[in-house]
Formats: C-alpha cells, sequence, structure tokens
C-alpha cells in the first residue's frame, strides 16, 4: 500500500499502538533442602501444603539403630509456615545424601498370561520410603504408609481394551481406600488418544551435573502428580480389526483387575543425623554442605526458575561460607530475588552473629537472630530452629496483607505467632548491636510476643537499598518490566514500539505509587535516548527514574510540658 499522495486525494493510514504484551509471571519463594520423599534434585513447584506433603512428606524416623524418635526437617516446618501465612507457590529443590533411585511396579496381564507385565510405572519419588509390600492383612498393605503408593486397576474390559487406574496411599485399605488420582478409560493402543503414555505421561526427569540442567527422556509429557508410565510391555496397536472386533491376539494384553504396590527405590536418612539444634560444621540434618552444591548451580538459571526470595534453613553462614557465597552471587547475577540466610548455629552469642554478618556486603540477601522455638506442626513437639524456617512465613503474610515492598517486620506484620520464644529475649543494647551489624533481630515484647523487628538487608554502604522493602521493591519491578521488554525483543524500533512500552509500564509505575511503592517516577523511551546512532546499533534504551518510598523506623515523639495559661504553637 501507497505511504504518500502524488496527486490529490485521500490517505488512510494506520498506527496500531494495541500490542497486546504476555501477561508477566507471578512467583513465588524458593527452598533448598532435605524432605522425607519426593523427586531428587528436580524442582518441583507446590501450591498447597497439602500438595507439598503429598509429594514431599513430613516426618520421618531417624536412621540410626539407637534412636527411634520421629523428627521433621526444617524444609517441611519452613513449608508449613509459608503456607498457613498465605505463601502462593513454593519451589521445592529437595537434596540428599548417597544414592537414591525411585520405585517401580507392574500391572499383571490378563489372567491368561498372568506370569507376565502388562505395563510398568515408576514414582517420582525416591527412597526407600516409596517401598512396600504387596502383601495384604484385611486389604491393608503390610507396610503402606502415608509416604508411600500403591495402584489399582478397575473395569478392565477386554472389549473395549480399556482399563481405568487409580493411584492410592499406602496406607489405606480396601473398605476404605485413599484415591489421589484417578485415570479412566485408559488403553495400551500407542495409535489411540487414551494411550496410558499418552494421558499420564512417560517423561523420567533427572539432574545432569556436567550440563547443570534437567534431562528428560520419553515421549509425553506428565500430567499425573506421583508416577510416570515407565514402560509398557505389551502394546495393543489398532486394537480392533476392520469390523470392529477386538483382535485376539491383543485381549490377553489387558491387566486385570486388582491391586500392586511399589519397591526397588533405594536411599535412606543417614544414621545418626544431627537435628534441631544440633546441626554442625560436619552435619546438619545428615547432610554436608556439598550435597546441596547441583540444587544451589541449578537454581542460578533465571529462564527456568522462576522465585522472588529463597530459603535454605539449615545452612547457615559460619560453617558453609562457601555455599552461602555461592548463593549470594547467583542471587546478584540473577537480580530477582531476595536471599534470606542464617547466620550461625545455634547457641551463638550477639558479638559471633554480628562478626559473622560483617563478612557480608550485599542488598541481595538479608540475616535474622537468633533462633526460634516452635511447635512442629506434625509431630506437635517443641523444636528449635533457625530464623529462616519462620521468616518464610513472615514474607508470605507480609505479601498476601500488603505488597512485597512493605517491611516485613514489626508488630503488624512481622508478627511469629507460631513461635513459642526465642532463643534470647534481646535487650535494647542486643537490638541496637544486632541493627547497626546489618543483622535483623527478632525481639520478645511483653504482651506482644516474638516479633521480627528489623528489615536490613546485608548492604554496608547507607542507601534506600540497605532496607529489604526498597530491595524487594526493585525486584518486583524489574521482573515486571522486564517482561515487558522481553515482549519487543525483535520488533521494529519504531515510536509505535516505544509507545507500547510506555503504555504497559507507566500505568504500572502509577498503580505501584498508588500502593505505597514509590513517591515519585519518571520513564524515558523516546528520541532523546534513542537517537539514530542508538537505533542504528539495534538498540533500544529506557530510562527508569524512581523514588522508593521509606519506612518509618526510628520514630521520635516529643512530650512538652508547659505552665498553666502558655500558648501552645500554632
Amino acid at each position: 500500500m501507497a505511504e504518500t499522495l502524488i496527486s490529490p486525494g485521500v490517505l488512510a493510514r494506520e498506527n496500531d499502538s494495541s500490542f497486546v504484551s504476555k501477561r508477566p509471571v507471578t512467583v513465588g519463594a524458593a527452598i533448598i533442602g532435605p524432605t522425607v520423599k519426593g523427586p531428587v534434585e528436580v524442582p518441583t513447584i507446590v501450591t498447597t501444603y497439602n500438595e507439598f506433603v503429598n509429594k514431599f512428606g513430613t516426618t520421618f524416623v531417624s536412621g540410626s539403630t539407637s534412636d527411634s524418635k520421629t523428627y521433621t526437617y526444617f524444609t517441611s516446618i519452613a513449608a508449613y509456615n509459608y503456607f498457613i501465612n498465605g505463601g502462593q507457590s513454593l519451589l521445592v529443590a529437595r537434596v540428599v545424601t548417597g544414592s537414591y533411585a525411585p520405585a517401580t511396579s507392574s500391572a499383571t496381564r490378563n489372567s491368561i498370561n498372568a506370569t507376565s507385565s502388562s505395563f510398568a510405572l515408576q514414582t517420582f519419588s525416591q527412597g526407600i520410603v516409596m517401598n512396600s509390600t504387596s502383601s495384604e492383612v484385611s486389604g491393608a498393605l503390610a507396610s503402606g504408609s502415608a509416604d508411600n503408593l500403591r495402584w489399582q486397576i478397575t473395569n478392565a474390559n477386554t472389549g473395549s481394551g480399556t482399563f481405568d487406574l487409580l493411584i492410592r496411599r499406602g496406607n489405606d485399605n480396601t473398605l476404605q481406600p485413599v484415591v489421589l488420582e484417578t485415570w479412566t478409560g485408559l488403553s495400551l493402543d500407542p495409535n489411540a488418544s487414551n494411550y496410558i503414555s499418552r494421558v499420564m505421561g512417560d517423561s523420567i526427569e533427572n539432574y545432569n551435573s556436567t550440563r547443570n540442567q534437567i534431562e528428560y527422556s520419553g515421549s509425553y509429557a506428565n500430567r499425573s502428580n506421583y508416577v510416570t508410565v515407565k514402560s509398557v510391555t505389551n502394546t495393543t496397536p489398532n486394537y480392533y480389526d476392520n469390523n470392529g472386533i477386538a483382535k485376539p491376539q491383543y485381549t490377553s494384553s489387558i491387566p486385570i483387575n486388582g491391586s500392586g504396590s511399589f519397591g526397588g527405590a533405594t536411599g535412606t536418612i543417614r544414621g545418626g543425623a544431627n537435628f534441631y539444634e544440633n546441626i554442625n560444621s560436619t552435619d546438619t540434618q545428615g547432610l554436608t554442605g556439598g550435597c546441596y552444591d547441583n540444587m544451589i548451580n541449578l537454581l542460578a538459571n533465571t529462564d527456568d526458575y522462576k522465585f522472588n526470595v529463597l530459603f535454605t534453613p539449615g545452612l547457615y553462614d559460619a560453617d558453609y561460607a562457601s555455599q552461602v557465597s555461592t548463593i549470594i552471587t547467583n542471587t546478584q547475577n540473577r537480580g530477582d530475588n531476595i536471599f534470606v540466610l542464617d547466620p550461625v548455629a545455634y547457641n551463638k552469642t550477639v558479638s559471633t552473629v554480628t562478626a559473622q554478618a560483617s563478612s557480608r556486603n550485599t542488598s541481595y540477601a538479608a540475616e535474622y537472630w537468633p533462633w526460634c522455638q516452635v511447635v512442629d506442626p506434625s509431630t506437635g513437639n517443641i523444636v528449635w530452629c533457625p530464623a529462616s524456617t519462620v521468616i518464610a512465613g513472615v514474607y508470605a503474610y507480609n505479601d498476601s496483607v500488603a505488597e512485597p515492598w512493605f517491611a516485613p517486620a514489626g508488630i503488624n506484620r512481622g508478627g511469629l505467632s507460631q513461635v513459642v520464644r526465642a532463643e534470647i529475649k534481646l535487650s535494647q543494647t542486643n537490638r541496637d548491636t544486632l541493627y547497626t551489624g546489618k543483622v535483623n533481630p527478632i525481639a520478645t515484647f511483653p504482651g506482644q510476643g516474638v516479633v521480627v523487628y528489623g528489615q536490613k538487608t546485608l548492604q554496608t554502604a547507607a542507601s534506600a537499598l540497605d532496607r529489604v522493602n526498597v530491595r524487594r521493591l526493585l525486584i518486583s519491578l524489574k521482573s515486571y518490566i522486564s517482561q515487558v521488554a522481553n515482549n519487543l525483543v525483535f520488533e521494529q524500533n519504531t515510536i509505535a514500539t516505544r509507545n507500547n512500552f510506555l503504555s504497559q509500564v507507566n500505568p504500572y509505575l502509577t498503580s505501584v505509587q498508588q500502593r505505597q511503592g514509590l513517591y515519585a517516577f519518571k520513564v524515558i523511551m523516546d528520541d532523546s535516548n534513542n537517537t539514530p546512532d542508538v537505533i542504528d546499533r539495534n538498540e533500544l534504551v529506557g530510562q527508569i527514574y524512581l523514588q522508593p518510598t521509606k519506612t518509618a523506623e526510628f520514630i521520635y515523639l516529643d512530650f512538652n510540658v508547659t505552665p498553666t495559661g502558655a500558648s501552645f504553637p500554632a
């Protein structure tokens, strides 16, 4: 179409400024640590505490032959605190020590061929906790538990070549089944839309430490939350003949009605491990610092893993400085999250804590102290936990009732109702020393309970970014605006593209200002910073000026007593 008029006439032009960009991704928290069960070194998102329990478990008995006590990992306690306080999504990266493998099981073929299998399933979760036995007592698995699984075939029909598959909890029974998933109308016909692998998925995920990435095998994405189809032993391609009758050679491949259990998994909790306040430099919940390395490296990948705050309860700075240093470096390079870390082990002094914090200088991390005593939600026992275990709930509550750019501290948003007591009742002098030393105190106040009473980052120089709320404001703004900009890559470098950017960013920043995140802002993306030279270099430049709001942390109240009859100031 011509863009100019040569002879008199009317030229109707179109300027489309209505480009619709993909909605920016909403992200939650991430946690690295041991769990009772679940995929090993495969970060997995859960959106409720019940989902966390189903996938990662809660309690376990120590692997020591001399200790039969029940324990709960810090990871599980932190997840509980996070979700009960309004957390929306949690990326869980399970770490272990030693070699782990999943459990498998096979469904028996039709009674004509009862000695061979029809298909095999494999659990996502790894470790011997997934093993049980097929022997049943009154309809219950002899070694079934809430942490492992069983399966059941129902409605097997050789006429249609279909069957239903139930994934059940291992500790249920025939009279009171606990069905976790139901898959109906499955078939073994690889050409059919209801083919078991196609419907449930047959992908197996494993971490490749050499490439530092998750690798997948299989043809179909997993839709089950608990198992994947490991193999189909006897497929039934084109199950019907031309008359619509089941082919005799395939009818015996259909599995029979019945149930089975899983076995063959390897990997167990380290015997004689140190838990709660007893963790130390060589044993933190049965792990060492090196057990965390793979997941620390993997979560450096900002393209695959999105989160705005990271917790590693049990991995404290004083004895695991190498891992903490790597996490801080990765966090700074990512630029889209803040790392909440613990400075020291249990039973340390204020001076030791501040000395530890002095070795760090970054606005992308924050430390909290002292340790806290909480009621374990799974056992009811009162146990000691590092501060980050409960801070997960503080950040979640702050974001659910306010915004990320509000301070996750103080009586309104920093209360720790789940904490029985802090390790030390900090005095005003203690709190002053900690805050000056870049450590956020967990204080105890009569009538108020235990409260997070600080929001400093570990940045040494005084600036707006030495506060958690400002750092999280910048993280939120960068995340949103960067995702808007991503949609403009390879678009035409024209006024229309710039206006498209401005039309999305300015309203967003206005909304942040209205929600008390900014005093003022200005966005420039025009000819002044996109000169012909810039355009010729295939660059698009935007400048964003921000005045973040500050929190009132030091409040001075002057009480002035005047004589009778004196005039008050206007």
